[in-house]
């Protein structure tokens, strides 16, 4: 058995050791987009003292490390301080423990609010020079930052190309290219962010140019002096530049507190502005909007190795905001054509021709029914895992190996979010499309608490490649394509609902965990059949046992009559509340062992392969959804009780139980009204 190693870079950043990492940046330049990305379901909402508008708040999984995870409200600049941004900044320095110049305030901060360990500067890579003058006012505050240069898919369109190590070096952080509503970059970026928690990786500094260094240096004595730091509590490089360049909040509690010092203040900023060719704030302003010009001249150009356009568009289709969603259900009603075409041509060489064959012997013995019960198991065997479950797995597994199944995840995830869990579940979802058993444990491993229990219970619901091979055998033989389509639709309501009621009866909620966007892959053929035997392999060491052994056990209760029993006691369910036959009672009743199991004893029940004359559409129907939702197998409860516990894993039974009789009653009553009206 392999071992993971995972190297720790120091202390883990949990607990009282969290890091605060708060999102800074202007309007528009996709903050939100990036707190959303990484956010938890639940989510605290907060104001700011004043009219500093409102911040959202929540814990993110950083790997091993945890971050508390701050979206504040814009801010445009610190010259000429707007009463909003002065809010913010106060918050930034100070966080809710403002020091004296600040008690005087008429609103002060209620909630608790640490200062930020961390600030990540979100840039919109399509309006750098904005943006790079804010960098240079918030190197002023000496905190660890990283910059989010975001929106570099617009960038790339535009013709921007940005060198992003440059521009690294030449602000001393770490730049992280992302394309937040996408998902690209934020794994890195918050990567980013824990690294420079843990080893305070600060801005280099971005100083004036000389002349106004030479300018400021009489204020910068007076700024200096021990009683004015140990009162501000604000770098003296900042209180420098916002006592010299504005006439508002710092200059004016200098004068409330320090009234001697005002007047010598005065006399240095006119002493400055007597060299100068414009006023001193001007000048500043000025002189920093041509650094940030130059800095942005020295970074980008008009040409570079642009993105594949196919890339682009792939992206634009499954990542979009608004239309990720389309491209994702496209995906997979492409997979179920896919599956559904293949799968009838290769039933009709394998299965098909078994059943011709076998029909042929018909013994009377008690030797010769075992026999046949065991041919009759393998050839069901072949019949559902042939063709219709190694194609579904091949397909699944060829979209995971391609990098398109990361990007359905991430879209998927704000529809998690909807329901109360984060995305972190999404891609355990996903697997369980192939097996519920894998796909539970890899929600147990990528969540805790209330999110690994609600999920854990939903993917049992997840249609696996068992059940789904059971629906496209007899939906898409029965149904067609869109009654199969409509099956697969109605398990989405039915988890997108339960989800909404678990998440509210458990309210408990689990931090925010970041997914990761691959690169595209051409998938390459040997991973692809190692997953897929990975997936399907206890097909040889559970599937194929369970299933003779079941197929003897039914030949020989139908041989000596005592599937009669069985039937008779399970005459509630079958025939008064599903409206089935009752010889389908020892069917249904076995499928807790394998879904596989209870189609292959559907056969043997009703005594032929061809089902249609003694089941008709609305029975079909309301068989393949009661199978759907039912406990799936053994092999699930197991790794339930392994991972969940007994209690929750007898839940999950009477749940899916419940669910499966309440689902498959109501269709039923509702498709025999429709049938009735025909």
């Amino acid at each position: 058995m392999q071992t993971a190693t995972i190297p720790l870079h120091g202390p883990l950043l949990r607990g009282e050791r969290r890091a605060r990492v708060a999102l800074v940046g202007r309007r528009r330049t996709g903050k939100s987009s990036i707190f959303q990305a990484a956010s938890s379901p639940a989510v605290k909402h907060e104001r700011l003292a004043g009219v500093g508008g409102s911040y959202e708040e929540c814990l993110v999984d950083v790997g091993l490390d945890q971050i508390s995870l701050v979206d504040l409200p814009d801010i445009e600049t610190l010259h000429h301080l707007r009463e909003h941004d002065r809010v913010v900044l106060m918050y930034l320095l100070w966080g809710d423990r403002w020091p004296d110049i600040a008690r005087h305030e008429s609103e002060q901060p209620v909630a608790a609010f640490p200062a930020p360990d961390v600030l990540i500067q979100v840039m919109d890579a399509t309006m750098l020079d904005r943006d790079l003058e804010l960098s240079m006012e918030l190197s002023l505050l000496g905190r660890p930052m990283v910059i989010a240069l975001n929106r570099m898919d617009e960038a790339r369109a535009k013709g921007i190309f940005i060198n992003i190590r440059a521009l690294s070096e030449k602000l001393g952080v770490p730049v992280v290219p992302t394309v937040a509503h996408m998902g690209k970059g934020i794994r890195a970026l918050f990567d980013a962010a824990v690294k420079a928690a843990r080893n305070r990786i600060c801005p280099l500094p971005q100083p004036a140019s000389p002349h106004l260094v030479e300018s400021l240096q009489a204020l910068n004595a007076t700024v200096a002096r021990p009683e004015v730091i140990d009162a501000f509590q604000v770098p003296r490089p900042l209180l420098l530049c916002q006592l010299a360049e504005n006439d508002d909040y710092f200059l004016n509690e200098l004068g409330c507190h320090f009234p001697e010092l005002l007047p010598e203040v005065v006399a240095a900023r006119g002493a400055a502005e007597r060299g100068l060719p414009r006023t001193l704030s001007e000048e500043i302003h000025a002189d920093r909007h041509h650094r940030a010009a130059l800095l942005l001249e020295s970074v980008s150009s008009p040409s570079g190795a642009e993105e594949e356009g196919w890339k682009r568009w792939l992206d634009g289709l499954f990542l979009h905001p608004r239309w990720g969603l389309l491209g994702s259900l496209a995906v997979f009603a492409l997979v179920l054509f896919v599956t559904f075409e293949v799968s009838a041509t290769l039933d009709s060489l394998t299965s098909a021709r078994l059943v011709a064959w076998s029909q042929t012997w018909q013994p009377d013995s008690t030797t010769g029914i075992v026999t046949q019960a065991v041919v009759d198991g393998l050839i069901g065997l072949v019949g559902i895992v042939v063709p219709y479950m190694i194609p579904l797995v091949l397909l699944l597994v060829a979209l995971e190996e391609s990098g398109i199944m990361h990007r359905v995840a991430f879209v998927v995830d704000r529809g998690f979010h909807h329901i109360g869990l984060h995305g972190g579940v999404a891609v355990p979802f996903l697997i369980g499309l192939g097996c519920n058993v894998p796909a539970i444990s890899a929600a147990a491993a990528a969540s805790s608490g209330r999110d690994r229990l609600i999920a854990a219970l939903l993917i049992t619901f997840v249609p696996c490649s068992a059940r789904s091979a059971i629906i496209l055998a007899l939906g898409g033989k029965y149904l067609g394509g869109f009654g199969v389509f409509g099956i697969f639709m109605l398990t989405l309501v039915v988890i997108a609902v339960l989800g909404k009621i678990l998440a509210q009866h458990f309210s408990e909620a689990a931090p925010g965990m970041i997914q990761e966007i691959p690169a595209y892959a051409l998938p390459k053929w040997h991973d692809i059949l190692r997953k897929t035997w990975g997936r399907t392999s206890d097909i040889v060491t559970i599937v194929t046992p369970l299933l003779i052994i079941g197929s003897i056990v039914l030949a020989l209760l139908s041989h000596w009559g005592a599937d009669a029993f069985i039937n008779t006691a399970l005459t509630p369910v079958t025939s008064w509340w599903l409206g089935l036959p009752v010889v389908l009672g020892v069917p249904i009743l076995f499928g807790v062992l394998r879904k596989e199991l209870s189609l292959l004893m559907v056969y043997q029940a009703l005594g032929t392969q061809e089902i249609v004359p003694l089941l008709d559409w609305v029975q079909i129907v309301t068989f393949l959804i009661f199978l759907t939702f039912y406990v799936p197998c053994l092999s699930t409860f197991a790794v339930m009780l392994r991972a969940l516990g007994r209690k929750e894993a007898l839940f999950s039974i009477a749940l899916s139980v419940g669910i499966a009789l309440l689902s498959a009653g109501i269709i039923r009553v509702a498709l025999s009204a429709v049938n009735a009206l025909w």
